[in-house]
């Protein structure tokens, strides 16, 4: 049994080892058929890969060989061209070789033919000489005396006309520089008046003012100083007065008790007062205004006091304050171009007229009143002498003098200055217009530059360049023998001639 038993488990043990060989042997075999598919199949697609890179490798080359090709071409026709370029400045190169050498054998034929010129030049030169007895120098001095004495009183009588020439220039000069002033300085003109008028809303009001028994209204007049009448104009309120800072101080007042509503005694006092304390306001403002605008420094309240008085105060519809402003920018103007001291000259213009403002108070002529006041309160002796002098009843001592009365005759007396200077300015520019209209083929004319100047029209198919010559010439006799004006008149003719046609 034993020995049974070990020979079973020997031949088991054989059998059991030949079958694990066995199996080991068929696993081996299935692993190496795998690996082979798995090999050959990535053989397969390493193929196609490198297949795949070597076509796009291909292309790639096809490709920069194109891209190489057509530089090579580009290159190739811009040599070309450049060559093309090159051939061409050769050419011109060799024209301009040949121009050269014609220039210069050109000049050298023309310094030829100038050495032969002065040759027979000096020939016929030395045969005059001879002929004549005379040198060149010789001849050149006799002839010198020769036409001296020919032409000695024309150069006399050309002398005298220059020097005549040379003053009319000088006044022809200062009135331009005059004139030039008054059109940089001209200011506007404002009516004179000696009456305000107040609108009326309603006639309730009417009532109000005149009060029980005019008790109202004769308040108004005690306090203000104004005359005051309801019943002259329908629906106004009229305030007269000589005094125009008064006539003022009543006109605000009114306003003030029509707005509020309330008119008895009291509340007139008390509007009144107010109504002078803004007006003082007022006053002083605009004579600061007014010496500011000029360039005037350093001026004494008082006498700003009665130089803002003169905004209320016109002449001949020509506002005072702005004629003295207008008077003072064109003072400075001409002390500049005079050379005088134009501080002076603005500070007197500007203050020139402040008597006016004490007229009715004070007895005396204005300019002298302005005199008075300017060294009461301590202006310069010079300022007070050029604005007192501006009238003729004293003379003027100095440049700033002259200046102050040429510049009150400028800005009172200039056309449009004044209602009554006004007036015949417009029908002085009127005949001239009308003067030159009057000839034939004349189209239309303007008067321009405060009546220096008059611009002529005319017709191009009616009128050529030797009568426009010759219209100028007539209308400027016809305006000398039938007008009278100060200064000269430029009669300036113009033909011209316009072609015009639309675009459709």
């Amino acid at each position: 049994m034993i020995v049974l038993t070990i020979v079973l488990a020997i031949a088991g043990l054989v059998v059991g080892g030949g079958g694990t060989t066995y199996i080991n042997r068929l696993t081996q075999g299935k692993a190496q058929e795998e690996a082979k598919k798995e090999l050959s199949r990535a053989k397969k697609e390493g193929e196609a890969l490198v297949r795949k890179a070597q076509e796009e490798a291909g292309k790639r080359v096809d490709e920069a060989r194109k891209e190489e090709q057509k530089r090579r071409n580009e290159l190739k026709d811009l040599e070309n061209r450049l060559l093309e370029r090159q051939d061409a400045l050769d050419k011109k190169l060799d024209d301009l070789d040949k121009r050269g050498q014609n220039l210069r054998k050109g000049e050298d034929e023309v310094d030829a033919l100038k050495n032969e010129i002065r040759d027979i030049r000096k020939k016929q030169q030395d045969k005059l000489e001879k002929i004549a007895k005379l040198t060149k120098v010789s001849a050149t001095e006799k002839l010198m005396q020769m036409t001296e004495r020919d032409i000695r009183n024309d150069l006399e009588g050309l002398i005298i006309k220059l020097q005549n020439e040379a003053k009319e220039n000088a006044e022809e000069l200062a009135g331009v520089a005059l004139v030039t002033a008054m059109e940089r300085m001209a200011s506007e003109v404002t009516a004179e008046r000696t009456v305000t008028s107040v609108k009326l809303e309603d006639e309730e009001m009417k009532g109000r003012i005149i009060g029980k028994e005019g008790r109202n209204i004769q308040a108004l007049q005690r306090a203000t100083g104004v005359d005051i009448l309801v019943d002259e104009t329908p629906g106004m309120i009229v305030l007269s007065s000589f005094d125009p800072v008064r006539r003022e101080v009543g006109r605000q007042a009114m306003e003030m008790l029509l707005k509020d509503g309330r008119v008895h005694p009291g509340r007139i006092e008390e509007v009144v007062e107010k109504a002078q304390a803004q007006v003082q306001k007022d006053v002083v403002r605009a004579g600061e205004d007014a010496a500011r605008e000029v360039g005037i420094v350093g001026v004494p309240k008082e006498i700003l006091q009665l130089l803002g008085e003169l905004k209320y105060r016109t002449s001949y519809g020509q506002n005072v304050l702005k004629h003295s402003v207008e008077m003072a920018q064109i003072a400075g103007v001409l002390a500049e171009e005079l050379g005088a001291n134009a501080k002076i000259a603005k500070y007197a213009a500007l203050t020139h007229d402040i008597g006016k403002a004490l007229s009715h108070k004070v007895e005396g002529k204005h300019h002298h009143i302005t005199g008075e006041m300017l060294r009461k309160y301590g202006a310069p002796e010079e300022v007070a002498h050029a604005a007192e002098a501006h009238h003729d009843d004293i003379d003027a001592t100095t440049t700033e003098a002259l200046i102050v009365r040429v510049v009150d005759a400028i800005s009172g007396a200039r056309p449009g200055a004044r209602n009554i200077s006004a007036e015949g300015f417009v029908e002085r520019m009127k005949d001239l217009e009308n003067t030159a209209i009057g000839f034939d083929g004349v189209e239309k004319a303007y008067a321009i530059s405060a009546g220096r100047e008059v611009r002529v029209f005319v017709q191009p198919k009616s009128i050529d360049d030797l009568q426009a010559i010759r219209l100028a010439r007539d209308v400027a006799n016809k305006i000398e023998s039938t007008m009278q004006y100060p200064g000269t008149i430029k009669v300036n003719v113009i033909r011209e001639t316009r072609a015009i046609e639309f675009a459709k």
